[in-house]
Formats: C-alpha cells, structure tokens, sequence
C-alpha cells in the first residue's frame, strides 16, 4: 500500500522528477555561507522550539531506515526483495549499516546531547525521506534488478570490493571519532560530580579543542570520513548510480559550511594559537 500514492514509493517518472530536485540539494546546504548560526552545534541559540537532544536526534534520523526498507519492499518485483541481486542486498546493508549507529545508537550513547530547533529536526527529516526514497527505489526497481543489468552498467568485483572497503574505513574512522568527541564530554562529567561533591558549581557547557587520531590535523575528522564512507558506497554501487552521487554532494555541501563556520567559532573561542595548524575538515585544502 502507497503511504502517498505515485510518490511514496514513486514511480518511474516522480523518481526521475525527485532526483532532478534532489541534485539542486547542494544549492540549498550552501545557503549556510550567508549566515553564522551553527543549527545543530556550538552556537545553537536557546529557544522555545527546541526539541531535546536525544529525542530529535533519534526521530530524524530514523526515518532513514524506516523509509528505504519500506519503499524496497513496495518497489521490489514480484519476486520480492529476496530475488534482488546480492550488489543490491549489500548495498542497502550499508545503508541500514550507518543509520543503525546514527539514528538508534549514536544518541543514546552520547554523555549529552544539545537541544536541536524544530527547523532543523524537521529539515532533516525531509532530508532523510527524500535520499532514503532515492536510493531504495533505484535499489529496488529503477537502477540493476538483474546481474545482466549490472554488467551492462560494467560491474566490477573490483571496484565493489574497493567501495566496500572505503565504506567501512570511513564507517569505522567516522565513530572513531565520534567516541574522542564522547570521550571530552565523559570526562567534564567526571570533573563537574567531583565539584558537585565538594560543594561547588561548575559551568553549564565546557568545550575543548580536540587532540587525539585525526583532530591532530582538523576539527571535523568526523564530517570527513563520512564523505569517505559515502563515497565508496558510490563506488560500489557504480558511477551511474545517480541517488549515491546525490548523496555524496549533498553531504558535502551541507557539511563544509559547517565545518568552516565551526572553525571560526574555536578561533574565537580559544585564539589562533590553541588550534594552528589544524584544518576545519580538508587536509592540506581547508
């Protein structure tokens, strides 16, 4: 059963008009350069439409999952997903693979997590139904069904291999360096129980600039090998696998703005010195 009929799961022809305006994303993300407000970190402002951390973070991210497995099972062929090629089966395993720690692990690990606004928290739904719709149909239905198909896009086990590979680097380096940031937080919370059993009032955010793995080089490690995870799933799925490239960009655009704003806000906050020699997320570049 169609959720919205002809656009959820779409069909062929709202897919190709949903991918020609997912690939103007990027227009949007970098509409971030024209202003200093960081939505979902250091300079978020209070305000009676946040939404609790955890909370918002899991209920934006989890439509991911829900969105991609039900529009696979709705597109699939009458055979069903079970008779997909194994490339199509694995690829939406990595997809599912990364929003199973973003979406359910990553908020309930978290010592803290800040409030997000209902602007954001609703953009990134938006965000995560439209790629997850993207990228499930042409799994399902509107890219390779069948192994001839694949090979007549030039399969390569290969290439495949090469993308899996990248994926699971940057999977794997991107919660690395999650777990510093977690580490910092764990233990300001350590620091301000022992003030509180002495009686004594810590502050109400405490921030530090990061030093370990890759923060030895930049302040977003983590913004980085996420595009290097999402660039082997598009190796893997192949260049013609549009919905993957779209993802890729959008990420990259919606993220840099961040990044570089993100790096300003450490200047100010702890002077050029603490944080030279550090890049904002591009080694070498920015």
């Amino acid at each position: 059963m169609a959720l919205v009929n002809g656009w959820l799961p779409p069909t062929r022809n709202n897919f190709e008009f949903i991918m020609l305006c997912w690939n103007f994303y990027p227009l949007m993300g970098s509409l971030q350069w024209l202003t200093s407000w960081y939505s979902m970190g250091k300079t978020s402002t209070k305000s009676v439409f946040n939404i609790p951390g955890r909370v918002a973070w899991f209920t934006m991210e989890i439509p991911s999952i829900l969105t991609i497995v039900y529009t696979m099972n709705q597109l699939a062929g009458k055979d069903g997903i079970a008779n997909l090629p194994w490339q199509n089966k694995i690829l939406a395993s990595m997809y599912i693979l990364h929003y199973v720690y973003r979406a359910v692990l990553f908020p309930f690990i978290q010592p803290s997590m800040s409030p997000i606004h209902v602007v954001v928290w609703a953009s990134a739904i938006t965000f995560q139904i439209t790629n997850a719709t993207c990228i499930g149909s042409w799994l399902a239905a509107y890219g390779p069904t069948t192994q001839a198909e694949w090979h007549a896009q030039g399969f390569s086990m290969l290439r495949f291999g090469i993308g899996l590979v990248t994926f699971g680097i940057g999977l794997s380096s991107n919660y690395l360096c999650d777990e510093e940031l977690r580490e910092i937080r764990r233990k300001e919370q350590r620091r301000q129980a022992k003030l509180a059993d002495q009686g004594k009032k810590g502050v109400e955010k405490h921030y530090s600039v990061p030093n370990n793995g890759l923060f030895k080089y930049m302040l977003y490690p983590h913004y980085f090998m996420e595009w290097i995870e999402w660039l082997g799933f598009w190796i893997a799925g192949g260049w013609s696998c549009a919905p993957a490239r779209a993802f890729l960009l959008a990420e990259f655009f919606a993220m840099l703005p961040r990044a570089v704003s993100g790096k300003k806000w450490y200047q100010e906050k702890f002077g050029e010195e603490k944080i030279k020699g550090k890049y904002a997320v591009i080694p070498g570049i920015w």
